[in-house]
């Protein structure tokens, strides 16, 4: 059973950064959690301007956003 993302220590979120977000976090900073996939079938997305603030998907709808988004589905990103 997935455990929902509330009741989630997210405090241990492993937190990486794009390699498209700028380096001295001045720009557009998305980080992704993925060590919560494995225990609760969750990756987080994120914006290191909002701390607290994340998007929750499953796997598969991580993939199917990352391959969309890759090819162009929703316009210039």
């Amino acid at each position: 059973m997935t455990l929902p993302a509330s009741v989630i220590d997210l405090s241990t979120a492993g937190w990486f950064k794009s390699t498209h977000s700028d380096p001295q976090g001045q720009g557009d900073c998305v980080q992704v959690a993925t060590n919560f996939q494995a225990s609760h079938g969750i990756i987080l997305i994120g914006d290191t301007k909002s701390p607290g603030s994340h998007l929750v998907f499953s796997p598969e709808a991580f993939i199917a956003f990352i391959s969309a988004t890759a090819t162009g589905e929703f316009g210039s990103v």
